[in-house]
């Protein structure tokens, strides 16, 4: 009802506490946060009772990669934005490495223009670097739904790669906004590839693609940005020696996040899962996600994200080396870290911590991230009590499948709010897909990014 909402009863968790409570929507706007209850109904106002419940900000996911253009047998923004929605995440940002990549305004605009038809969810979208767009990125600066610029200093899925150092100084010297890079160093990663072409085995993908890789351009990188005075993002973190460095060296300049998956999964796993398990960078080493947790715990992570990658099962089938690297996990990842949470891993407001404020406070989104009065509706009610398990059958992501397949997990979300609107439920006893409301195009907006 145009965004008036009244939530009853619930556990809130606010920035600051936990405390029992009710939270009024008006107009898509969080209008009164009543700690100890008393609100009353008012006439044009849905009422949920959240008796149980737990009352969280909607996630965000600053780090998808969605397939529109080109690939929508993978994933599209209405399916990735349902997946999302499932999840409890109410933003996304996806990536830039599509078909054709997003390097210009044109291309960012018909993005967001799709996205405004069929996504249930918010939104906003990275341009990609190349070695000569430098006019292209400095377009889109402060666009709406525009976030920042994606480089790609190694190779991964797509096309998209700059690596040489003059090409580099280019965009840092010559951009605004905040530059989110995927570190790794070509140059070692392409004599590692030759050296490592005789193995078929998984395990040699991390010991291919190995921590040095990833921690000279995470070096690198950080030293773009202090030279040209210039905000970067270091994008899925995966090794204690790059998490241990920047604890020391990153400064005001720079973030960076994590992704569920390296915080959850081991070599152990990777050799459980195969080819499920592979993405770039890899899952490494239990002491690296030990090391992980302690630099999240810290601080020096700022947040947490998924790099929701969907290819199919029939692609991944072929055998490493020759599968596609990426995994999905945009509708698992809340449940995933509130089950670590329920584990003794971590609090569940470290989980709001790492995926609501934080996300919101790297990128700059406006009114997003915390459950304060004059914030927009955005929001997740979730069930701490109940586990249920996962299989691929449960899941909205256009693929099918997800690598938690047959792990039990607490905190799935009941309802999936954005601006006041429901646009995703589910109930205690049914089925753990749920049931989407919200019409394609009719919840979410471009993201305001400051």
């Amino acid at each position: 009802m145009d965004g008036h909402l009244l939530i009853q009863n619930a556990t809130l968790v606010l920035p600051d506490r936990v405390v029992e409570g009710d939270l009024r929507v008006s107009g898509g706007t969080i209008s009164t946060i009543a700690p100890g209850g008393g609100l009353s109904p008012v006439s044009q106002e849905d009422v949920i009772d959240a008796t149980g419940l737990h009352l969280l900000p909607g996630a965000i996911d600053p780090h998808v990669h969605f397939r529109e253009p080109g690939h929508t047998d993978r994933e599209d923004l209405e399916s990735g934005s349902r997946a999302a929605a499932a999840g409890g995440v109410t933003s996304f940002l996806d990536m830039p490495n599509n078909s054709p990549n997003a390097t210009n305004r044109a291309t960012l605009e018909r993005k967001i223009a799709l996205a405004g038809k069929k996504s249930v969810t918010h939104h906003g979208f990275f341009i990609g670097a190349t070695k000569d767009n430098i006019g292209d990125l400095q377009s889109v600066e402060g666009m709406d739904g525009v976030c920042g610029i994606k480089i790609f200093m190694g190779s991964s899925t797509g096309d998209l790669l700059v690596h040489e150092q003059e090409h580099l100084e280019d965009i840092f010297a010559n951009t605004g906004g905040i530059i989110a890079t995927h570190a790794e160093d070509e140059e070692r990663l392409q004599r590692r590839t030759a050296e490592f072409r005789h193995r078929t085995d998984i395990a040699s993908h991390a010991e291919c693609r190995d921590v040095e890789c990833a921690f000279l351009a995470t070096k690198r990188a950080v030293s773009l940005a202090k030279d040209h005075d210039h905000r970067l993002h270091i994008v899925h973190l995966t090794s204690g020696v790059e998490a241990d460095w920047l604890h020391r060296n990153k400064g005001d300049l720079v973030t960076t996040e994590v992704c569920t998956q390296h915080l959850t999964f081991d070599q152990d796993d990777v050799e459980r899962l195969g080819e499920r398990a592979l993405m770039n960078p890899p899952i490494r080493y239990t002491e690296d996600r030990d090391s992980l947790w302690r630099r999240l715990k810290d601080g020096t992570i700022d947040c947490i994200v998924t790099d929701h990658a969907p290819h199919t099962l029939e692609a991944k089938s072929v055998g490493f080396p020759n599968s596609p690297a990426g995994m999905p996990g945009v509708e698992t990842s809340l449940p995933m870290m509130l089950t670590h949470a329920k584990n003794g891993k971590c609090s569940v407001s470290d989980v709001v911590r790492w995926m609501c404020e934080g996300p919101a406070r790297v990128y700059g989104i406006q009114n997003k991230g915390s459950l304060i009065e004059g914030n927009d509706g955005d929001l997740t009610i979730v069930d701490l009590e109940s586990e249920r398990t996962i299989t691929d059958s449960d899941t909205w992501t256009r693929v099918g499948w997800t690598p938690y397949d047959g792990m039990e997990l607490t905190g799935w979300p009941r309802y999936t709010i954005v601006d006041g609107e429901v646009v995703h439920k589910r109930d205690v006893d049914g089925s753990l897909r749920g049931t989407p409301v919200a019409l394609p195009g009719s919840a979410g907006r471009a993201l305001r990014f400051g």
